[in-house]
């Protein structure tokens, strides 16, 4: 491949999904770390990408960037799902659990549904709508009301009233980012203070994060990385990512894709 194809094959998924890191390209593409990083250094000096730290994003791409729920939920679909069916395990019949809004959280109400009298607390439309179509007489959703964001979460004022009030076993958080200096994050303010009431009225806070996340960050901050009692990714997680969050975490669970993908099982599209 020459540099040019090469060098437009990497704006194009940088385009395609928001960004790429230095070692998915050369993992992908069959050259050396240090072409990579020189391509990115050409695109950058373009304009056509921004440089970050282990990879690129697309230009633009700020912390306040907030894709819609349809775009998101296309992105990693394979890895969402494996981690989406490690994190119903920590779920146990009977129990209170909340789910925050993301596509993630998505994912794992339908595996959620097939766990027996549970209650479930949220503040995605989405999600809501998973347990609402498999109409079990044995599990209890409540939606919270509030302001409707891109990413069809309930957030704001009536949110935070609702969720205020209340006590669950777990919460499982869907995120927009994490990194060592601003914890876990997302890019919506109402969104990030709605998720803080989760995380407190929450025993446990389990994160469901891709690898994607990692080095991502929001304008604001939900939690710190030592709040966090597991965080579940997959095996794309650089070892930089699993050695800072193993010192500050719990427990980090890795769904591995190729693995623990189910035969014949694919999560609806929204």
């Amino acid at each position: 491949m020459l540099a040019q194809q090469r060098r437009q094959a990497i704006l194009e998924r940088v385009r395609r999904t928001g960004g790429a890191r230095v070692a998915e390209l050369v993992r992908d593409l069959g050259v050396s770390d240090m072409t990579i990083r020189r391509d990115l250094e050409v695109l950058a000096n373009r304009g056509l990408i921004e440089k970050v730290h282990g990879g690129a994003t697309a230009t633009g791409a700020g912390s306040t960037e907030e894709p819609g729920f349809a775009a998101k939920s296309m992105r990693q679909q394979t890895e969402k799902d494996a981690i989406a069916r490690h994190a119903a395990r920590l779920v146990q019949p009977g129990g209170a659990v909340a789910l925050s809004a993301g596509t993630t959280t998505w994912a794992l109400a339908h595996h959620l549904v097939e766990v027996p009298e549970l209650t479930v607390i949220t503040n995605s439309v989405q999600v809501a709508d998973v347990f609402h179509r498999a109409g079990r007489s044995d599990q209890t959703v409540v939606l919270v009301g509030g302001v409707r964001t891109p990413s069809d979460a309930l957030v704001g004022p009536v949110a935070v009233a609702a969720i205020r009030s209340l006590n669950v076993d777990t919460l499982m958080l869907g995120i927009h980012g994490m990194s060592p200096r601003a914890g876990f994050t997302t890019p919506n303010l109402l969104e990030a203070e709605t998720d803080r009431e989760l995380v407190a009225a929450a025993r446990q806070l389990v994160v469901l994060a891709d690898h994607t996340k990692w080095g991502i960050v929001g304008i604001s901050t939900i939690a710190r990385l030592d709040q966090a009692h597991v965080v579940v990714s997959d095996t794309g997680l650089p070892d930089e990512a699993r050695a800072e969050l193993s010192e500050h975490i719990g427990e980090l669970i890795l769904a591995d894709p190729a693995r623990d993908r189910e035969p014949g099982r694919r999560i609806p599209a929204p």
